[in-house]
């Protein structure tokens, strides 16, 4: 039964984000997205209050497929420095919007759902505060570092995403590498020799 459900939820989203894809948010309707996903309306109301919901859960869903990216191609890594964790963390977010453009439509686009907005919010400060400590841990940065350095870098990496995919759903190519390289520079000017030079990952050649 639970399975069942989960299925349901998931033709839900899809069809959701295929409709918004196809003509927006402001025309998107519980009726259009129960139709798409071949469902009754009043099946689609066991799981979501509305259309704002279903937003909401949209995001939910495609921010948990940006952190496991995120994880992957950190772990993924030889060389950990500030300017690695910075160009794979951000290439891994793109490549998620590319997989996901419903969230390039409803973030980058919109806002209009302040549920999104707060939530999204909130996950920016959550990876600020994850990738200062991650930096404090490996003393990337020096003592007395303050947050503020990391929160800024997060906020400036989403106003570049942001004007990246303002009128592309692939993203502009060059607004996205020097958006890496204006935050990547930021960062590294805070950096310690360490978060510079590079810490070989453990168990991993340091490439050549």
């Amino acid at each position: 039964m639970q399975r069942r459900s989960r299925e349901r939820v998931e033709r839900i989203l899809d069809a959701a984000g295929e409709l918004i894809v196809q003509d927006g948010v402001a025309t998107l309707s519980t009726r259009l997205i129960a139709q798409r996903a071949g469902i009754p309306v009043a099946s689609l109301y066991q799981y979501f209050a509305d259309k704002e919901q279903i937003l909401l859960a949209l995001v939910e869903r495609d921010m948990a497929e940006m952190d496991a990216a995120v994880a992957a191609a950190v772990g993924a890594l030889g060389t950990l420095s500030v300017r690695s964790l910075v160009t794979a963390s951000m290439r891994a977010f793109v490549s998620v919007y590319h997989q996901r453009p419903a969230f390039v439509v409803i973030y980058w686009r919109g806002r209009t759902n302040p549920a999104v907005h707060e939530f999204c919010r909130a996950h920016n400060k959550r990876v600020a505060a994850d990738l200062f400590a991650f930096a404090q841990a490996t003393d990337m940065v020096p003592a007395g570092t303050v947050p503020r350095v990391v929160e800024l870098a997060v906020e400036v990496g989403d106003r570049v995403f942001e004007l990246a995919f303002e009128h592309d759903l692939c993203g502009d190519p060059v607004l996205i590498e020097e958006g890496i390289e204006l935050v990547a520079g930021y960062l590294e000017r805070h950096a310690t020799r360490a978060g510079l030079t590079g810490i070989v990952t453990p168990g991993r050649e340091a490439p050549a």
